[in-house]
């Protein structure tokens, strides 16, 4: 089956092919390094990264440039405030993006790129347009000329009736529907880090930044460029205005833009306290895998409502897949096959690729595994499942995770390696003593360490982590209720929960 794709810019699903052989050109707006990326930027970088691992999956070869904004009137202000050189202030925010990519399992693009170390094609894609009258000069800054464009709109479907001429506006940013002419080059200002220029000294306008970068890399017309919802206008129709007046091409193919993500129903802020980084969300106690599952399972063109309940559903449902791909590979069954059972889990496949194929239906997709998950674990309990029905839903489960990457149970090892919790965070000494704090302050009680964990386990102290299990829930302590069944598995311990209470079995 082919992929279909809506395209913002032809208001339609098509199916998608790449224009040129079997290479995937594609570019995502990355983020602007001047804080710690928030979990609704993330639910954007989590949906391009299914997008990216998908059209792999398809067997496209990919040509992937994420940017990083590393000037502008964000960077510049706040690091006048830490009084620190602009580099390395925004060190510090482009390192921790790596880190949480990794942490939320996301695929390293082909190309990081700096917009501080591209200067130069910026400044030549500038003097193409004034060169060509699409751009002007005024008191040492360089604008895009609006009227100039007649095709100005058409991403955003904006009535150009509105324009002012020699309305200008200087920011990085400006208000919806506000159409004028945009900052190109920005003339230094005193304190201000700037580069010399045939047009003067300065620094380079938020837009012409991806122009040039992902021109740069991509060529003048490319497949995909995707970004959250709120980039639409301006940025991305500055994006489209600048690099086709310079080219006279087409600029980009498809465009593929994420909703919004708000919390518990309102629009995520700071001046609401409910303004989350992924680094908050690991100090409450949860983990980046059941991160990256929440903010995959809503279809991306719709908006996502981001709460803890949610987080922690999504654990739940990590836990039981992982659950599942552990009893697939460790119980014993009886030897032949049964060709029911080998062909639900192939017809699961076909569903949820199928569910991907149409613009990326997570959902469906997600519920074409579970509902597979669902008719193997009933299959094992009633003694139907046999040896060599294993392959098929193994098939299955591991070439779905390709996409969702959910499955390795290696939350606690990465947030070790970058110091986010310290390794005695899970564990108390030997001795039962508390662990106390980890890194971040992550409160870990009395948990037994791993290691303790062992086959050997009595039902009696199965018995009791269950009731411990139970009591923490009861107090919404849910990492403490995650970590108990995490550490029963690594045991050997299935445990499941079902409508009439939660049940454990050995392996």
């Amino acid at each position: 089956m082919s992929l279909r794709l809506y395209n913002t810019l032809k208001r339609q699903v098509n199916e998608f092919q790449p224009l040129e052989g079997n290479t995937v050109r594609m570019y995502t707006c990355g983020p602007t390094v001047y804080d710690y990326a928030h979990i609704g930027n993330y639910r954007t970088f989590v949906f391009q990264d299914i997008l990216r691992r998908y059209l792999k999956y398809k067997g496209f070869q990919i040509r992937h440039v994420i940017n990083l904004t590393d000037v502008d009137d964000n960077t510049i202000r706040n690091s006048q405030a830490a009084g620190m050189p602009l580099r390395a202030y925004t060190e510090k925010y482009s390192q921790a993006f790596q880190v949480d990519r990794q942490l939320l399992n996301l695929e390293d693009p082909e190309f990081l790129a700096r917009a501080t170390e591209h200067i130069e094609e910026m400044v030549k894609l500038i003097q193409t347009l004034l060169d060509k009258g699409y751009a002007y000069a005024s008191d040492g800054s360089v604008y895009f000329k609006v009227a100039a464009f007649p095709h100005y709109g058409q991403l955003a479907q904006i009535d150009l009736s509105s324009v002012r001429a020699g309305a200008r506006v200087d920011a990085d940013k400006y208000d919806k529907d506000d159409v004028r002419d945009f900052v190109l080059w920005k003339a230094a200002k005193p304190g201000e880090p700037f580069w010399e220029t045939p047009f003067g000294p300065g620094r380079p306008g938020w837009h012409i930044e991806c122009s040039a970068m992902s021109m740069q890399y991509l060529g003048e017309t490319f497949d995909i460029h995707s970004g959250g919802s709120d980039l639409i206008f301006p940025h991305h129709e500055n994006e489209i205005a600048q690099s086709e007046a310079a080219t006279g091409k087409t600029f980009v193919k498809v465009w593929l833009h994420s909703e919004h993500l708000i919390v518990n129903g309102e629009k995520m802020s700071k001046s609401l306290g409910n303004f989350y980084t992924l680094r908050d969300l690991i100090a409450k106690g949860y983990n980046p895998s059941a991160v990256r599952y929440l903010l995959a399972s809503v279809p991306y063109r719709k908006p996502l409502n981001f709460t803890f309940d949610g987080v922690h559903q999504a654990q739940q449902s990590i836990d039981r897949l992982r659950n599942f791909h552990f009893r697939l590979t460790k119980e014993s069954f009886p030897a032949g096959a049964n060709t029911v059972l080998q062909a639900r889990g192939q017809e699961a496949r076909q569903k949820f690729e199928a569910a991907l194929d149409d613009n990326l239906n997570t959902a469906e997709a997600l519920g074409a595994i579970f509902a597979m998950v669902r008719d193997g674990n009933t299959a094992m309990d009633h003694g139907d499942f046999r040896n060599g029905d294993r392959g098929a839903f193994l098939d299955t489960l591991e070439h779905w995770d390709r996409i969702f990457a959910v499955l390795d149970d290696n939350d606690h090892a990465k947030l070790v390696k970058f110091g986010l919790i310290k390794p005695s965070a899970v564990a108390a000494v030997d001795s039962g003593a508390e662990a106390g704090k980890d890194a971040v302050g992550l409160e870990v009680g009395n948990a037994q360490p791993a290691s303790m964990l062992v086959e050997t386990l009595s039902d009696e102290a199965i018995e009791k982590l269950m009731l411990e299990r139970a009591a923490a829930r009861r107090q919404g302590n849910y990492a403490r209720s995650d970590e108990i069944r995490t550490n029963l598995l690594k045991a050997g311990v299935i445990l499941e929960d079902t409508k009439a209470g939660p049940r454990w079995k050995r392996k």
